[in-house]
């Protein structure tokens, strides 16, 4: 890849609020694409209020938009206004993409939509992220993310047999949307001719992830089910329980299966009629869950995970998220960042980087999340504007 990173010299106007949008130009400022995150005057991205530590969240920089937002600048802007209005066209002129993810219509009620800002920059890639997408009978209705997770069928797939739907959990649709969106952006930024509108529905995306079940509907007639732990496709897979957790055990394969059984000291199984082949321990899996948590539940979960993959029994302890993070698998992945002494919090934070290796590396920002505006003199001086004229714009409250 060499020192330069994929998306080095690509300008991003990031005019989005929350989850899906930041998280999608996230992932494009790691990949090396300058953001340039365009914000509400005084206000900001409403994730600055959000997150688990109150403190943050009353300073403007709550965890919510400490997560995605490393690595860009900050500029307020107010596009109600005429002269924001100007001031974002200048910017569209210099840059190559920009996202944005107002509800659909939004952009083009403030004067400043995809026609217009293509207008003046017809080589714009113009991304708009929305829960249902620019068109269609749900177009306009409001969107969060436990409202696709609901409306996609995620919901009523999630959770336990006997149980209502559940949510997954953490914001899965916001991450999917941002990640499609991404997708889509690069795509777009490798066409011969670029410029084009982009429209990512997070339920769509939400959909399009979902083909096993999806498909097991339209091509095979059966009905979604809740399916709790258990692996629907095959048993014994799923996850059992040990003597201090949980341990997910795949032993999707007669061979696997065969291997657990003999490891557990259970051949006895291995001959029943009734686990006799694959769907013969589907149909009969909560008996055998029952016969092999008889020996799983003498041990601890990590000793069954190194013995049963050493003899080619896929198995991994069921882990708390703490204990993830500071796992060798991932600290010596380079996977999190530490910012030192972060403008606006005045202490180290770390920040999750991009899930993906390069030559061997990560790709990463070099720089913390922004203060709000933190860049807005800045980036307007590159515009020519004057000291003067930056005076006057923030003295009428358009930045």
């Amino acid at each position: 890849m060499g020192t330069d990173r994929p998306l080095s010299g690509i300008r991003v106007l990031d005019l989005t609020n929350v989850l899906a949008g930041p998280f999608a130009c996230h992932q494009l400022a790691h990949l090396g694409a300058e953001v340039i995150k365009i914000e509400a005057v005084a206000r900001g991205d409403l994730a600055r209020g959000l997150g688990a530590s109150p403190d943050l969240s009353a300073k403007g920089m709550g965890i919510s938009f400490l997560a995605q937002n490393a690595g860009k600048q900050s500029i307020t802007l107010n596009i109600k206004e005429l002269a924001g209005k100007d001031i974002l066209c200048d910017l569209v002129k210099t840059a190559d993409v920009l996202v944005e993810n107002f509800r659909p219509g939004v952009m083009t009620r403030l004067g400043v939509g995809a026609e217009v800002l293509r207008a003046e920059n017809p080589s714009l890639i113009y991304c708009g992220i929305s829960g249902f997408g620019q068109t269609g009978p749900w177009a306009n209705r409001p969107a969060y993310d436990q409202i696709i997770q609901g409306a996609a069928g995620v919901m009523d797939v999630t959770g336990t047999i006997d149980g209502g739907p559940t949510r997954v959990g953490y914001p899965l649709a916001d991450t999917i949307g941002g990640l499609t969106a991404a997708m889509a952006i690069t795509a777009a930024l490798n066409a011969p001719e670029r410029g084009c509108i982009i429209d990512v529905a997070m339920l769509d995306a939400v959909l399009a992830t979902m083909g096993w079940v999806v498909s097991n509907h339209l091509i095979g007639g059966s009905t979604p089910s809740r399916n709790g732990n258990e692996n629907p496709t095959s048993a014994p897979s799923g996850a059992f329980q040990c003597a201090d957790g949980l341990i997910n055990i795949a032993a999707n394969k007669d061979e696997q299966w065969e291997k657990l059984a003999r490891h557990l000291g259970r051949t006895d199984l291995i001959d029943q009629s009734e686990f006799a082949t694959r769907e013969d321990r589907k149909a009969n899996r909560l008996r055998l869950r029952a016969e092999l948590e008889t020996v799983l539940t003498t041990r601890p979960a990590d000793a069954w995970e190194k013995e049963l993959n050493a003899i080619g029994v896929p198995s991994g302890a069921v882990l708390p998220l703490p204990d993830v993070l500071s796992h060798p698998q991932i600290t010596d992945r380079a996977f999190l960042a530490n910012f030192k002494d972060v403008p606006g919090i005045d202490r180290d934070i770390d920040l999750a980087r991009i899930g993906v290796m390069m030559d061997g590396a990560r790709p990463s920002v070099d720089a913390p999340p922004p203060i709000l505006g933190q860049n807005t003199d800045a980036i307007l001086k590159s515009l020519r504007y004057t000291e003067a004229q930056i005076a006057e714009l923030r003295k009428d409250g358009v930045i």
